[in-house]
């Protein structure tokens, strides 16, 4: 009698285009890091900007449920805000809940998801508590403005940020004219713990425009942390106020300034899959 394979159920979302896939099980699997890899490979896998295992809380926790979010390349990441949102319209799934409540430990703490039902069944509205911005990674300044060359040409200025994972917001006259894939990862190398670097540029009133590289996943259609990180920045700037609209190339996200910041935008259910635990 041939063995059993036993199967796994995921799910598949997106959040302004930042897509991933979600397990939520009683156990991380000690291969985790090389699931992520192999399932979100858009090549031959399904593809995905990250996986996300849902975990049991501790009891002694304030949070319903425990979120470890891994990137495409399997390096681990702190938090998410589109991951957050995507993660929380998993939860409110499984529970058969529509507007709800949940509170998500990550590595980066607790953060409260207010989960809102649309009038499409596929698409939830979340505002995300993302806490504060700390101050960021500061690099060799010197060695970065020697190496990084063109890249940083276009930048007025830039600042780092922390919200439970690192940032660098750089200012620019226009982000679709910067090629993410080189000035992305020059920039990165220079922080020693790797960061998300964001092109920013003033778009309207409290508008800003947003080109994402990502740590551990590449060129996204967005970034919510960074939505969040680059807004704070640009306020402290003096250049937009307490609430901005960040258009990004998968959507716009309305991140509201204050103690917590919050995030708020669409999460879409794309898919439900079953893979083989092989």
């Amino acid at each position: 009698m041939e063995d059993m394979v036993e199967s796994i159920q995921l799910s598949k979302h997106h959040g302004l285009g930042n897509d991933f896939l979600v397990c939520l099980t009683d156990h991380l699997p000690g291969e985790a890091r090389a699931r992520a890899m192999a399932w979100c490979d858009r090549h031959t896998g399904i593809g995905a900007d990250g996986l996300i295992y849902g975990l049991p809380p501790d009891p002694a926790s304030e949070a319903d449920i425990v979120m470890r979010l891994l990137n495409s390349d399997g390096s681990t990441a702190e938090i998410s805000g589109n991951g957050l949102r995507c993660f929380a319209q998993a939860v409110a799934r499984r529970d058969g809940r529509g507007d709800t409540s949940i509170r998500v430990s990550t590595s980066a703490g607790i953060h409260l998801c207010e989960v809102h039902a649309s009038e499409d069944p596929s698409t939830v509205m979340v505002t995300v508590d993302m806490g504060i911005v700390r101050p960021g990674p500061d690099p060799d300044v010197d060695d970065l403005m020697a190496t990084a060359g063109a890249p940083l040409a276009a930048v007025r200025r830039w600042e780092s940020g922390d919200i439970g994972n690192p940032h660098v917001v750089c200012e620019v006259d226009d982000p679709d004219a910067i090629d993410l894939r080189v000035a992305g990862p020059v920039i990165e190398s220079h922080f020693e713990a790797g960061a998300n670097v964001h092109f920013v540029a003033v778009s309207g009133q409290d508008e800003l425009t947003v080109r994402v590289w990502e740590r551990g996943a590449g060129v996204t259609n967005a970034c919510g942390s960074g939505a969040t990180v680059a807004a704070d920045v640009f306020h402290r700037w003096g250049l937009v106020g307490q609430k901005v609209i960040v258009h990004m190339p998968g959507g716009n996200a309305l991140v509201e300034l204050g103690t917590p910041l919050t995030l708020t935008g669409p999460a879409v259910h794309i898919a439900d899959l079953v893979v083989a635990d092989t």
